[in-house]
């Protein structure tokens, strides 16, 4: 079977933006100064969507990929409990009294997202590899 790129791209990548988007979207349309553009957990939840592909399409790769299979979804597992722990700092971030630096919690949110896409984009391109073989 033929891993589809255009597939991944509008199923994976583009409905894990979403949550940036619609803020973006909010952002734009609100007046200036009420709704910020960018927030900690809609790049949490796009993180969040990345690794979840990457899982799921570990399962379709024959057994003779089982090592890396088992690195990728490794990797992916630590994404994930790291992306719950930037979500809960988020939360108490947004919670106003001072407990946590949340533009420190954005810029770490980002920082792990760009790795997620590099590691979304590697495995994406391992992918396309194994699957015309």
């Amino acid at each position: 079977m033929k891993f589809s790129r255009s597939k991944w791209l509008a199923y994976t990548f583009l409905v894990g933006l979403i949550p940036v988007l619609m803020r973006l979207l909010v952002w734009a349309a609100a007046k200036a100064g009420k709704v910020e553009a960018f927030a900690a957990p809609d790049f949490v939840s796009f993180g969040l969507v990345l690794h979840i592909s990457i899982i799921n399409e570990m399962e379709q790769l024959p057994q003779r990929e089982k090592n890396w299979k088992a690195i990728q979804n490794g990797t992916s597992i630590i994404f994930i409990a790291l992306y719950g722990a930037l979500y809960a700092l988020a939360i108490l971030g947004g919670r106003g009294e001072n407990l946590v630096d949340s533009s420190a919690v954005l810029r770490s949110s980002v920082f792990f997202v760009s790795l997620s896409i590099a590691l979304s984009l590697s495995t994406l391109q391992r992918l396309s590899r194994a699957r015309t073989r």
